[in-house]
């Protein structure tokens, strides 16, 4: 595949399941048989080829990389699969809270597009003066 610096370009390659098990444990430092028991665990969860086989991709690797980083600081298995989902609901809050705001500013501007519409020009000429009235 040719280089392609756009977003969807840049998530095809990271999730195209192109690495065999050895190749990928090598890459994350563990064991061929660390990622058996990982996807066991349900943290993982690599592509399988018609034939069966796994496969796994660059957010794979990132992703392993992560569960390695979290067992390395004391975290059990059950404790990773925890903070993984933890960190997956808070980017999805992030996400969420994101468009939220832009939804926030583009009403926030649709509205004052609409007062200027409303506003009527005042002439700054001398009004006349009112007489009063004596009561």
């Amino acid at each position: 595949m040719d280089y392609d610096p756009t977003s969807e370009g840049l998530r095809e390659r990271s999730t195209r399941a192109v690495y065999v098990i050895s190749v990928a444990a090598e890459l994350a430092g563990v064991h061929p048989q660390t990622l058996r028991i990982y996807e066991r665990k349900g943290l993982l969860d690599p592509a399988r080829t018609g034939g069966g086989n796994r496969r796994y991709s660059e957010a794979d690797i990132a992703h392993l990389r992560r569960i390695q980083q979290l067992t390395a600081a004391g975290l059990n298995l059950e404790g990773v699969r925890r903070v993984i989902a933890l960190e997956i609901e808070i980017g999805r809050l992030r996400t969420e809270l994101e468009m939220t705001r832009v939804a926030a500013r583009e009403a926030i501007e649709q509205t004052h597009r609409h007062y200027r519409r409303d506003l009527v020009p005042v002439s700054t000429s001398r009004l006349p003066a009112r007489r009063a009235t004596g009561r």
